[in-house]
This record gives C-alpha cells, sequence and structure tokens, in this order.
C-alpha cells in the first residue's frame, strides 16, 4: 500500500500525535509499505520520508499551546502532492484540526478517486470544544469524507462522537515496550541511593497537575522523609516558576530534571520506585502512563476518564480523585508502606501494557486499511454490474363485465 501520514502540527515539536505518527510511519515501513508523512514545519526537514506543508504559528488551545499551520492557501501544494504520489490510503490525525488536515480530505479524492479517508482522533477535552462546537456544520462536510474513523480510547470515541455521530474503530496509541524495558539499562546514579524515588513526566501545565502533587508530596515527604520527588520534563517558563516556588519555600526531597533525551529517559523510570500522574483532565489515553507501566514501575493517577481507559483502580494501578491534594498523599503513601503492592500493581502494569504494543496496534490499523480498501473497492465494482433490464409492466386485464 501507498500510505499518507497526516499530522496537524509542527514536525519540530515533540508531542503525542507526533510520535505516534512518526512510529507508526516506521512500523508501516517495516512491513513493506510505502509511507510518507504530511505535516507544517518550522524549518527545513531532512527526512525524505516527511514532506513539509505550511509553516505552523503557535496556537493556544485547552491549556496549552499548539503550532499549527493556518495558512488558508495550501489547498495548491497539497493536491500536487496527493496527485504525484497517488497514495491508497490517506490516514489523517485529528481530521478537524485547521488548516492542513482538512485541505488534504478536501482535494484527495479529486487526486485519487480510489483512495480510502482515515482519521483518527487523539483529543479529549473536558468541558468541551468550542471549534467542534461552532464549527460543526462547517466540518461536517469534511467529515464526511471519511471512510474509516479511528479513536485512541473510548473517552476519545465519546468526547468527538458528541458533535460528530458515528461509528469509531477504538485503536490506541502504541509503545515500543523493549525501550522501557530493556533490561541492561542502569538507572540514574545519583538517584540509586537507597531513597524511595516517586517519578513525574511531563510538562508543566496547569493541567498536568504538578502543582498537587508538589503539594502532596510535602505530606508524603514529611511522614516519611525518605522519599524524594522526581520532576522530569522540558525546560519552560512554568517548569522555573515550580522550582523556583519550591526552592523559596525550602520544601525538601525534589529535584528538576530538565528534558533528558529519550534514551536516556527509561534510565529515570528504572531508578524509580513509583510513579505519578495527577493530571486534572483533558487526557485521552495516558502515554506517560504506558510508559511507566512498561518499566515495571507501579502508577498513582488521577481517576480522569483518559487514564481509567488504561489503569484499573486496585489491578495495575492506584486512581486517586483529580485536584484532591489529600487524596493523592494517601495514595502515594500507601505505596510507600506497602512493598508487596509495588510489585504487584508493577507486575500487572506489565501485563496490561502488552496490549499497546506496536507488533500488536500496528496489525490492527494494517487490517483495518485493508477492510476498508476491500469495501471500497467491492462497491465500486457492484456499481459498475451492468443492471438487468426490467420488463415493461402488462397492462391489467379487462374484466368480461367490463367488455
Amino acid at each position: 500500500m501507498k500510505i499518507a501520514l497526516v499530522s496537524p502540527y509542527d514536525w519540530h515539536t515533540p508531542g503525542g500525535v507526533n510520535a505516534h505518527v512518526t512510529a507508526l510511519a516506521d512500523e508501516l515501513r517495516a512491513h513493506g509499505h510505502y509511507v510518507r508523512v504530511l505535516a507544517p514545519a518550522s524549518r527545513p526537514v531532512a527526512d525524505p520520508m516527511v514532506i513539509p506543508i505550511g509553516r505552523p504559528l503557535p496556537v493556544h488551545a485547552s491549556g496549552s499551546v499548539v503550532r499549527i499551520s493556518l495558512n488558508p492557501r495550501l489547498g495548491r501544494q497539497v493536491r500536487e502532492v496527493l496527485e504525484r504520489e497517488q497514495f491508497d490510503v490517506v490516514h489523517v490525525h485529528e481530521p478537524l484540526m485547521p488548516v492542513l488536515p482538512i485541505q488534504v480530505l478536501r482535494h484527495s479524492r479529486a487526486a485519487n478517486p480510489n483512495v480510502v479517508n482515515v482519521g483518527t482522533f487523539h483529543a479529549r477535552k473536558d468541558g468541551g470544544n468550542r471549534l467542534y462546537s461552532y464549527g460543526r456544520r462547517l466540518l461536517k462536510r469534511w467529515f464526511r469524507e471519511l471512510d474509516g474513523k479511528i479513536a485512541v480510547s473510548p473517552p476519545a470515541a465519546q468526547y468527538v462522537g458528541r458533535y460528530f455521530p458515528g461509528y469509531y474503530n477504538i485503536i490506541p496509541n502504541a509503545i515500543h515496550i523493549e525501550h522501557w524495558a530493556n533490561p541492561e539499562l542502569e538507572p540514574i546514579a545519583e538517584f540509586d541511593d537507597g531513597m524511595l524515588n516517586i517519578l513525574y513526566v511531563g510538562r508543566a501545565e496547569k493541567r498536568k497537575g504538578l502543582g498537587y502533587l508538589i503539594r502532596a508530596f510535602g505530606v508524603v515527604n514529611a511522614r516519611h522523609p525518605g522519599t524524594r520527588l522526581i520532576v522530569v520534563g522540558p525546560d519552560s517558563r512554568a517548569r522555573r516558576r515550580y522550582q523556583a516556588s519550591v526552592e523559596r519555600s525550602g520544601q525538601r526531597g525534589i529535584v528538576f530534571v530538565p528534558g533528558p533525551s529519550f534514551d536516556e529517559l527509561p534510565r529515570y523510570h528504572h531508578a524509580a520506585d513509583i510513579f505519578c500522574s495527577p493530571a486534572t483532565g483533558h487526557e485521552s489515553q495516558g502515554y506517560v502512563l504506558l510508559e511507566a507501566m512498561a518499566a515495571s514501575v507501579p502508577v498513582v493517577a488521577s481517576n480522569i476518564e483518559g487514564y481509567a481507559s488504561v489503569i484499573t483502580h486496585e489491578i495495575d494501578g492506584l486512581l486517586v480523585r483529580p485536584r484532591d491534594t489529600l487524596d493523592l498523599a494517601n495514595g502515594l503513601t500507601r505505596l510507600v508502606l506497602d512493598a508487596d503492592l509495588r510489585a504487584s500493581l508493577a507486575a500487572a502494569g506489565r501485563r496490561r501494557v502488552e496490549e499497546y504494543s506496536w507488533p500488536h496496534v500496528v496489525h490492527q490499523v494494517i487490517s483495518y486499511y485493508e477492510r476498508l480498501l476491500d469495501s471500497q473497492h467491492g462497491s465500486r465494482r457492484e456499481s459498475r454490474l451492468p443492471r438487468s433490464p426490467i420488463p415493461p409492466a402488462r397492462p391489467a386485464a379487462t374484466p368480461p363485465a367490463a367488455r
């Protein structure tokens, strides 16, 4: 198959969708398929697999900043690429985001009438989506261009289905388990000192709940001084504010680590005894939970829909009330005190995460493509079959009494 993967986000800005598209492209190519990625880019792209289209601009949305192209004149370049490549499958991630995904859906069938359009919906936003709400009538035009619809979790399907009802095939974001589970990785030496380490990985955005975790850790550390909180994530103004606040308060046992590389990050998991993600919402699946589970680290997470689709409370992790500092502190304290529970949750999480492995997920994606292509081609064959002529109706016989 010739497959186009489309991302609306700046290819040079790390994020969950781009990470998923990159890995999916590699997996599809490993299975012998021809793949190209279409995405906006803030600077030149060296990878020949990536076709940059449009320059992204920062847009504030849902407590975060997304970098997307807003140029309405991308249509000509999009059509030229689609006509040249003649893709069998055009797989658009976040297909209703402006502007690149919509331009791709607008021109895909004009470039190739036999193409199959697939859309994957990644997002989950508590409280609704103003773009979907206000633009629903216009966006329905492009939503109808999708032959297949994927959501990465039941909460993501429920979310988009509020605005655009339909059947959504659930295919989760996948993870390279071996990257996190590698037994040869050495833990970070400075944290391998007998202290009990609680690990947070993520941006310092308000919705990620880092402020709640810092306050909860103050309670945990007061109860058990042999604990430490390791905050790992990209450097940002918000992260520096949290760090400055901790230093001013004199709070003990909190270490901030700015942005280790992807290859080095699992070493922090291997040094961790507990992983914590206290996000307050807007999570469709919880990729950081999967990373911790793959590394066999027991998880404490907020009981929000996206996380609850991955974690089963008391089975493969602990779920606590979101925005509740004391409940979070109690959940962490429970694991600090109970080594057997930590081991049990870690083992169950490691088994659970196999469902999200790339070998498992890529076969789901390929099978879905094939079903859609078979259905598309089958319906076209049926439409070309000659119709049997319908004989003209015979005139009704005249009753004898009327002759």
